[in-house]
């Protein structure tokens, strides 16, 4: 844990000092722009009421209360993927990864306090997307905080999960973007952040479900808009963990050899 704190408490003193306002804004304005959008279009198309269908697939008909944490999860997910996946390819491009393979520091409590630090700043960014969609007049019913709370933790171990195996693509490959963007696509088109994914076809479903921020929506939207008490999410929050502990592990094999071919990249170079 010295090396998670350590890296916890450098990262956060680089953000004090250099805080990384065209992130914030970038990560703020999708969430924002999102619950706006579908707002206009309960209220103009809609005509505030939601059909069967979505009532049926989704479980709930407050749909704006629906693509609201549809909406904070995902800008949660980018956020925490922004911020772990690029940890390593950053190190890279500062020219610190070379003196960071030679300590005896192990790669995931380094990436633990990256999360960590990731995850409070996105609380605070979060309390800035629910504020703004308070003052659009979106109402959220009071959650189960048990649940809810389980639910983010299962939704923090999704992503950094999700992230391990995403930085050794990054940092093999040499490139961030085209990684990052590709994952954000593909997650906000299967996981459900906004549209129920019985939309999809069933092949888009069953890869939605590889994915740990599928369930770990589902936890979320229970808690949030159900109340649900903790049994009844609990294979939900079990995939999820399951999930993301399944893709960490596999993350944690591939990084050293992805380091390794970055570090013979930069030399001959």
């Amino acid at each position: 844990m010295p090396v998670a704190w350590a890296t916890l408490k450098r990262n956060w003193l680089v953000m004090q000092r250099a805080y990384p306002w065209t992130y914030f804004i970038g990560t703020l304005a999708p969430g924002v722009f999102t619950i706006v959008l579908a707002l206009l279009s309960y209220e103009a198309i809609g005509g505030g009421r939601v059909s069967d269908w979505f009532r049926g697939a989704s479980g709930t008909p407050d749909y704006l209360g629906y693509v609201t944490v549809g909406a904070a999860a995902l800008m949660f997910t980018t956020r925490m993927v922004l911020w772990v996946a690029k940890a390593q390819i950053t190190e890279q491009r500062e020219g610190t990864l070379e003196s960071q393979l030679l300590t005896p520091a192990h790669r995931l409590p380094y990436l633990l306090g990256v999360s960590l630090q990731a995850f409070l700043t996105s609380l605070l960014e979060l309390a800035c997307l629910f504020g703004t969609a308070l003052l659009l007049g979106v109402r959220l019913p009071a959650p189960n905080p048990v649940t809810l709370a389980a639910g983010v933790l299962a939704a923090l171990v999704a992503v950094v999960g999700l992230s391990i195996p995403v930085s050794a693509i990054m940092i093999a490959a040499g490139e961030a973007h085209i990684t990052q963007n590709t994952l954000f696509c593909l997650i906000g088109l299967v996981c459900g952040f906004t549209f129920p994914p019985a939309l999809l076809p069933a092949p888009l479903t069953w890869l939605g479900e590889l994915l740990p921020a599928t369930a770990a929506l589902r936890v979320l939207r229970a808690a949030s808009l159900h109340a649900a008490p903790l049994g009844e999410v609990t294979v939900d929050l079990l995939l999820c963990l399951g999930l993301g502990v399944a893709y960490a592990a596999a993350g944690l094999l591939f990084l050293p050899h992805a380091e390794r071919r970055a570090v013979i990249r930069g030399a001959s170079a």
